[in-house]
């Protein structure tokens, strides 16, 4: 039965009409009790989002100029959060942006608590809008979101419901490009890769780079292993790789983590990197920086990225005209890992 709505802001007793519960039940969820089932909260949250319903405390917060709250959402484990370069550069570019405005952040890990907790907390009234970083394909938890709720990914969403969000990333496609035509130009005929994820936008889009390149130049695609974008991932798909007893002398690693636990399996299986391998990760970070050989990357500009989607936000919140989607470019940085001289930059577009 399609629940009719009155003109107006939706209530709740459409809200509960629409999950199919009771009035008490969608209370108990918009006040982040526990005590509802995960089905009835479910139901609930979507019914929320499908009608745009604004709980009471949140009207009372809009009356008085909002919340001034802004959430920053990182759908990973506290450990790779605080182990990635790449996300303190993005809380940092959010952070700066932020500092020149009246909204305070709020940031939420959220992986370590129940994401329909974390969705309760964000459609609850408590923040103004919401920064969602590194979030996968297969996380329904922020489906939609940008529908109820003012909304910025970090990243291309690859969820069909989310395809009309407001997203800031980087040009991973061309990226992962820039570096397989360096690894070309270096005289490298026989190429491999570590890919991220598949089901997040950087590990996805970076094997699509990567695979256009090495089909245009008539060679072999076959050689690639996934890895979660952490060092020990990335040495284990090392050594999967040099099990398969295929040579190359090229590998384009999907971030530079992952390539230093490359790099240190080479190594120990008597290779030596740049003379027998030549490596290019991407992110352009401390890790490739530190690294032995220096690692050749392809920068992203993480800061910036985070600094944007900061400022799109506000500019969402603020009713002023905003960008649904930019895309960063990124460059190629030549070190010690590959066969060219050291201290060269090319942009990667």
């Amino acid at each position: 039965m399609t629940q009719e709505l009155t003109p107006g802001a939706p209530t709740l007793e459409q809200v509960a009409a629409a999950a199919g519960v009771s009035r008490s039940t969608v209370s108990r969820v918009v006040n982040n009790s526990p005590h509802v089932t995960d089905e009835a909260m479910t139901a609930v949250l979507d019914a929320i989002e499908r009608l745009g319903y604004v709980p009471n405390r949140a009207a009372r917060s809009l009356a008085s100029r909002k919340t001034q709250v802004i959430a920053l959402v990182v759908p990973e484990t506290t450990a790779k959060v605080f182990a990635d370069p790449f996300f303190a550069s993005v809380v940092q570019g959010v952070a700066l942006h932020l500092s020149d405005t009246e909204y305070t952040l709020n940031m939420v890990i959220a992986s370590e608590t129940n994401p329909q907790k974390t969705r309760r907390y964000l459609l609850g009234g408590n923040v103004d809008g919401a920064l969602v970083v590194s979030h996968h394909s297969g996380d329904h938890s922020y489906a939609r979101l940008s529908h109820a709720l003012p909304t910025v990914f970090g990243g291309r969403p690859m969820s069909p419901d989310e395809q009309d969000s407001y997203y800031v990333d980087s040009d991973n496609v061309a990226g992962a490009e820039a570096a397989t035509r360096h690894l070309l130009d270096i005289g490298c005929r026989s190429l491999a890769t570590i890919a991220g994820p598949q089901d997040m936008p950087p590990g996805f889009d970076r094997l699509v780079g990567w695979r256009s390149v090495v089909r245009s130049a008539g060679l072999d695609d076959g050689l690639v292993e996934l890895g979660d974008f952490t060092p020990r991932a990335g040495a284990e798909a090392a050594r999967r790789l040099l099990d398969r007893g295929v040579p190359f002398d090229g590998l384009f690693v999907a971030n530079d983590q992952m390539a230093v636990g490359a790099l240190s399996v080479l190594r120990e299986q008597g290779l030596s990197v740049p003379h027998d391998v030549s490596i290019v990760g991407f992110d352009g970070d401390s890790f490739s920086e530190t690294s032995n050989p220096p690692l050749t990357s392809i920068a992203q500009q993480a800061t910036e990225l985070g600094a944007t989607m900061a400022r799109v936000l506000v500019d969402l919140l603020q009713g002023r005209p905003a960008d649904r989607v930019t895309i960063m470019p990124t460059r190629l940085i030549v070190r010690g890992s590959t066969r060219e001289p050291q201290g060269t930059e090319t942009a990667a577009d």
